[in-house]
């Protein structure tokens, strides 16, 4: 067989194979997906707080469904009721009066379709960040910016961290949780890598107090997010329920978390 032959035969093999694949995958109906982190950070009076409800969406959509229309509620054990309120109609709802308090216990409510979700959290302290350190050279190539984050965690005390790395230019955020299982009353620190700082770039760092089964929740949520997915509320390989219930219809249950934190912000310019 002459070259030019063999070559025409092998385009023609590779031409022939470019077939066309339609990917019919199953629509479900639509969850609400519940974003509630309170956050009073350290050194404001935390009154104003904000929810943010949307709707769950096929896998290949480019764009996130507000839930609209809702009416939310969050009270406390001493009969105080806080109403959020919803931005026009872009499914974030805000207040302005919240009163936050250390190990205060607190209740959402939301009405959605007709339908009631509830949660209760507790507003779990946390300890301050102390001071940063930055290593040029880490990762496996030695080309990674580290970053070490230390705070002393109380003795005696269970206690459970949800870390928040921002890169405040390309908004990058990377999430971490920490237990104190094996470091309970040290000094010790929170870890983030990336190749993609730069000298220059600010770094917003949140330490957040977390329940236990927040912690739980957060973790297993991190695990089934690798590099490459785009974030923690991205599609998942698996469902991972929060502890909001729909008292309604269970099983239509919602997506998501409630959380009450005391929150530590510490900011940092790398070098």
């Amino acid at each position: 067989m002459k070259p030019i032959f063999k070559i025409y035969l092998i385009c023609l093999l590779l031409i022939s194979c470019e077939d066309v694949i339609e990917v019919d995958l199953n629509t479900a109906e639509p969850r609400l997906v519940i974003e509630a982190s309170l956050n009073w950070i350290k050194g404001t009076d935390g009154n104003l707080q904000f929810i943010r409800l949307s709707l769950t969406a096929p896998y290949f959509d480019d764009t996130i469904p507000p839930a609209t229309g809702a009416t939310i509620t969050v009270t406390d054990l001493n009969s105080n009721t806080f109403n959020f309120i919803e931005n026009e109609n872009t499914g974030i709802y805000s207040n302005e009066s919240f009163i936050p308090e250390l190990n205060g216990v607190y209740n959402l409510a939301i009405n959605y379709n007709n339908e009631i979700y509830t949660a209760t959290e507790t507003l779990i302290p946390v300890v301050p960040i102390e001071f940063v350190e930055q290593k040029n050279d880490g990762g496996f190539t030695g080309d990674d910016i580290e970053i070490k984050a230390y705070y002393t965690d109380p003795l005696g005390i269970d206690n459970y961290y949800l870390f928040e790395f921002l890169v405040i230019d390309s908004n990058n955020l990377d999430l971490e949780v920490y237990d104190d299982e094996f470091t309970d009353g040290n000094q010790i620190f929170a870890f983030y890598s990336s190749d993609d700082i730069e000298p220059g770039d600010e770094l917003l760092i949140r330490n957040s107090g977390v329940s236990e089964r927040g912690y739980e929740f957060f973790n297993i949520l991190l695990q089934q997010t690798d590099e490459d997915s785009g974030g923690p509320f991205e599609s998942q390989p698996a469902t991972v329920r929060g502890n909001c219930v729909n008292q309604t219809n269970p099983s239509n249950y919602p997506l998501g978390y409630f959380r009450v934190s005391e929150t530590d912000i510490f900011t940092y310019v790398v070098q």
